[in-house]
């Protein structure tokens, strides 16, 4: 830390333009030239010259702090430390100018347009596929296309709620989109924390700049959900449907839910009876209006999509079909996210629309098709290379960066199964100023991801997104599952904007206020097993101290085999977690004459059933769970509680004395945990259910 605040104060007095690396063939979003600041940023410029390397550095620390506090996460499926990985983000925004963002407004709001009544016609009549306008083989052979809810056309003729469409911008400053998101679109909570964080960072400079809020687009969300409530009913019942914590924007899916005043729930938290979605509570069944959904589609409902799926409702196709429950986005939209519609959407917006499209596609090939495979294949080399069905692992492949084995075995692939594949042109993204705290700015690629909603006959648009920046200098890839970090973004007004409240006086919309009360049978057990394994870890951390302890001062005095009380202390161990053998079983009278490996394991090993670490983990995995219905501050000691357990597997333990002092800020952790959930918590049924695991363990013991 002291080397990176030496070269911060090594760069104090100089300034934007001598301290930012301008990319030599890319466009950069903040200069023209090197000292040329773009017009839109003269101010931001000026404002963080000001402010300087020290002071941008006390800024990020803040920044970090917050989301810190705020437990925003982002899992990574591929790193095993996932589960707690902070959300990254930039502390400099991008800025995007007014007149420049009414273009992009008009071009994401026809691709809307576009994509939805393509969605309508392809569970309708499907002149598209009559027309021979796209190839009917990559609709029907896509995963996405469900025969299941052909016909479910609603009678508004608005399918397609939410659309999100990635932009990338060209050496020339052209926008183009190189990506779209109709099933789930991911991101808008995240840009809604990013706006929380960086409005408190940088107040004065925030409310200067007059930038758009955002807070307009969530209202407008909210009525479109309680526009699509069947049977006109007063004060729908709207939830969010997630695939749990495990998913990698599970802090997103409960982050909006309680932004939005709406229910959390798994898909065992729903019941299908007589073709109606049913909210499983302690004291009844409630009826649900509308899903907003964050599992896909082919996992929503087991008995007509995916069997082995456990993250659905079984009988939920049924339900939808029978006009008793909405989803958005609709189940089958999905189909829409095939990158292969990218290489015709020129012909569906003259064929739909009859024009052509104001927001441009990066030049697009369809592997399928024998000339845009001869094309492809002879040059590979200059081609972005993307799968029909991504999946984890199963990505972008940017060939220029393969070698030539990879680049022949790329080969034989798409010339084996050709409709999987679709190629691009490999684009050189424009590059955004980041803060490398202690080093100064450094430029990166980003890509910037905009979200709309549908409002009347039309959509809203987000102004600004979601932002993601390349995690180095120079890599093309941006993503998040590959350690890139986002960025706020601000589209900055002409005068200040008038505010809009979240809450609506409409008897159509949904309140705010959750039905707190009325808890799920899941809430309730997890509830429970949050209270057991909390009381059962504060009091084996007591043992283990104890048993430490005792163990040291009697080998200053004494032998093991000499210590009746020790001895005993050992086997209360081993029946208190029902790790045996242990000190009881076979083996016993060896480990008890050296007991330092057996406690050693009952510390750290996560794999042992009833060790510290394992009763940890399950803590955490309940907590996760039920996030949506802790505190803040609640939240905040669990994630120590996250950052202490993890630590103490991780770091390289040879002697036992080395866990004390993680032991000892557990058990602070534990204690202010049995603390706020004691003194700070409602008491409602979900405390209730808390309270009776941890009395009930307490008792056990």
């Amino acid at each position: 830390m002291g080397e990176k605040l030496e070269r911060a104060v090594g760069q104090q007095n100089r300034s934007l333009s001598q301290t930012y690396p301008l990319p030599d063939q890319a466009y950069d979003e903040m200069f023209a030239a090197p000292g040329d600041v773009r017009p839109h940023w003269e101010y931001f410029a000026r404002s963080v010259d000001a402010l300087g390397n020290m002071e941008l550095h006390e800024r990020v620390g803040e920044a970090q702090r917050l989301i810190r506090d705020n437990d925003v996460t982002y899992n990574i499926y591929t790193d095993p430390g996932g589960m707690s990985r902070a959300w990254g983000l930039d502390v400099l925004p991008l800025l995007i100018a007014s007149d420049e963002w009414s273009r992009i407004e008009r071009g994401l709001i026809q691709r809307a347009e576009l994509l939805n009544l393509l969605l309508g016609d392809l569970y309708g009549p499907r002149t598209v596929l009559k027309k021979k306008i796209i190839p009917f083989e990559f609709v029907f052979s896509h995963p996405g296309f469900l025969l299941s809810c052909d016909g479910l056309i609603r009678p508004d003729n608005r399918h397609l709620d939410l659309y999100a469409a990635d932009l990338a911008r060209t050496p020339d400053g052209q926008l183009v989109v190189i990506g779209e998101r109709t099933q789930a679109p991911s991101g808008a909570g995240y840009a809604l924390e990013n706006r929380f964080v960086l409005s408190q960072v940088f107040p004065s400079l925030f409310r200067d700049s007059h930038v758009h809020r955002l807070r307009g687009f969530f209202r407008s969300l909210r009525v479109r959900l309680s526009e699509l409530a069947p049977h006109d009913r007063d004060e729908p019942r709207i939830v969010v449907l997630t695939p749990g914590p495990r998913n990698e924007a599970y802090f997103e899916h409960a982050f909006l839910a309680n932004y939005l005043g709406y229910t959390l729930v798994h898909g065992t938290d729903l019941v299908v009876r007589d073709t109606r979605v049913w909210l499983k509570t302690l004291g009844s069944l409630q009826p649900v209006d509308v899903i907003l959904r964050r599992v896909d589609d082919e996992y929503c409902d087991p008995l007509e999509l995916r069997a082995d799926s456990q993250l659905g409702i079984p009988g939920l196709v049924q339900a939808v079909r029978a006009g008793n429950v909405a989803v958005v986005n609709p189940l089958g939209s999905s189909v829409l996210q095939n990158p292969a519609f990218l290489a015709f959407m020129p012909q569906l917006a003259q064929h739909f629309l009859g024009e052509d499209l104001l927001l441009p596609t990066v030049q697009t090939w369809w592997c399928g098709n024998p000339a845009h495979r001869k094309h492809i294949l002879a040059n590979l080399e200059r081609v972005v290379i993307k799968p029909v069905r991504p999946t984890v692992g199963k990505q972008t492949i940017f060939c220029s960066e393969l070698s030539r084995e990879e680049c022949a075995t790329l080969r034989r692939q798409i010339e084996q199964r050709p409709h999987l594949y679709v190629a691009q042109q490999q684009v050189t993204l424009s590059t955004a100023p980041v803060f490398v705290d202690g080093f100064g700015l450094d430029s990166r690629h980003m890509v910037l991801r905009s979200f709309l909603v549908a409002q009347g006959d039309s959509y809203r648009v987000m102004p600004g997104g979601l932002t993601r920046v390349s995690p180095t200098t120079g890599q093309l890839m941006v993503s998040n599952q590959y350690g890139g970090t986002s960025k706020d973004t601000w589209v900055l007004a002409s005068e200040p904007e008038r505010e809009e409240g979240l809450i609506l006086t409409s008897p159509r919309v949904a309140s705010r206020v959750r039905y707190d009360g009325e808890i799920s049978s899941r809430v309730a057990d997890s509830m429970f097993w949050v209270g057991r394994y909390a009381e059962r870890a504060e009091g084996l951390i007591r043992l283990l101290r104890v048993a430490q302890l005792h163990l040291a001062e009697e080998r200053l005095t004494t032998t093991i085999q000499q210590d009746y009380g020790l001895r005993q202390l050992l086997r209360a161990l081993t029946h208190q977690t029902t790790s045996y053998p242990g000190f009881v079983g076979e083996g016993a009278q060896q480990r008890l004459t050296d007991p330092e490996a057996e406690l050693l394991s009952l510390v750290t090993d996560a794999h042992r059933a009833g060790s510290l670490s394992q009763t940890l983990n399950s803590f955490l995995q309940a907590a996760r769970s039920v996030r949506d219905r802790l505190s803040d501050d609640t939240r905040r000691v669990v994630n120590d509680i996250d950052q202490q357990n993890w630590a103490l597997q991780r770091q390289s333990v040879t002697e036992l004395s080395d866990t004390l002092d993680e032991l000892d800020r557990l058990i602070n952790a534990l204690v202010g945990f049995s603390g706020l959930t004691s003194e700070n918590m409602t008491r409602e049924q979900g405390w209730r259910f808390l309270d009776l695991g941890r009395r009930l363990e307490r008792a056990l013991h």
